[in-house]
């Protein structure tokens, strides 16, 4: 039996088109907005969604843009706009009130190799910025791994902001694809540091976004690291269609019956 609150990742113009058929199948989602959709988003829109998702007692969490962004790059007008896209999505989010904020770090070790404490030192006082609009909200930063090969960088990411609205999202097709540790090791790291996991499924070749069950990933050992370390954690499905969806769900209860 699924006990851990589980959404569906879509995007915002998705959301606005399907939002009948997610409000009769009570799908609770975790709402990507781009850059171009935090530009096009309408304010009038978002205070009748939220209503309209808290009346059907539907909940919520987000997922930052990433394309080009990287809170702790080494050139400041990247970090600038960095924090104009990431403010501008809080502005979202104290109406709209999600959970958990799904961001990426911006970190891979090819691109700061010896840098990478001047990466860290930037984002520590980015976050740091940002954590104030959290706490106001109250919702949870989950800090998703992306190309890390090991969570040294997370961890103590995660150990100097030292909030329990600082959390990580472990995406578990990342850690397929980039990671040269098992999972044990990597939640023997950042385990309990985990708010929300993304769940989908590849071979260790491409970013596929199977469903779980349908690629080379371990999900039982997975689900038993998550129950042990992150009992609460969110499980959010990040297929790339309905069809998908729907496959991602099904498969999912037969993990966790």
């Amino acid at each position: 039996m699924i006990t851990n609150t589980v959404y569906a990742h879509l995007p915002y113009p998705l959301i606005k088109v399907h939002l009948d058929a997610i409000i009769g199948a009570r799908i609770n989602t975790e709402i990507y907005f781009s850059s171009d959709a935090l530009n096009s988003a309408v304010p009038g829109e978002l205070a009748p969604l939220a209503e309209l998702l808290a009346a059907n007692e539907l909940k919520t969490t987000f997922h930052a843009p990433f394309i080009d962004l990287n809170p702790g790059s080494l050139e400041p007008l990247v970090r600038q706009a960095t924090l104009h896209r990431f403010n501008q999505l809080f502005d979202v989010a104290e109406v709209i009130r999600p959970s958990v904020i799904v961001f990426h770090p911006g970190y891979d070790r090819w691109r700061y190799g010896e840098t990478w404490q001047k990466w860290l030192d930037n984002s520590i006082d980015f976050w740091q910025k940002l954590l104030v609009r959290a706490e106001r909200i109250g919702c949870t930063i989950a800090v998703e791994n992306i190309f890390e090969e090991e969570p040294s960088t997370l961890r103590l990411l995660f150990e100097a902001i030292d909030s329990p609205l600082f959390r990580h999202c472990f995406d578990v097709g990342h850690w397929n694809l980039f990671a040269k540790v098992s999972l044990d090791d990597w939640f023997a790291q950042v385990g309990g540091y985990i708010a929300e996991a993304h769940l989908h499924d590849n071979n260790g070749i491409r970013d596929d976004h199977l469903p779980l069950g349908e690629g080379g990933i371990d999900f039982y050992a997975l689900f038993a690291l998550l129950k042990r370390h992150a009992p609460e954690a969110a499980y959010t499905l990040e297929a790339h269609s309905r069809e998908g969806l729907e496959r991602a769900h099904k498969n999912l209860s037969v993990y966790l019956r």
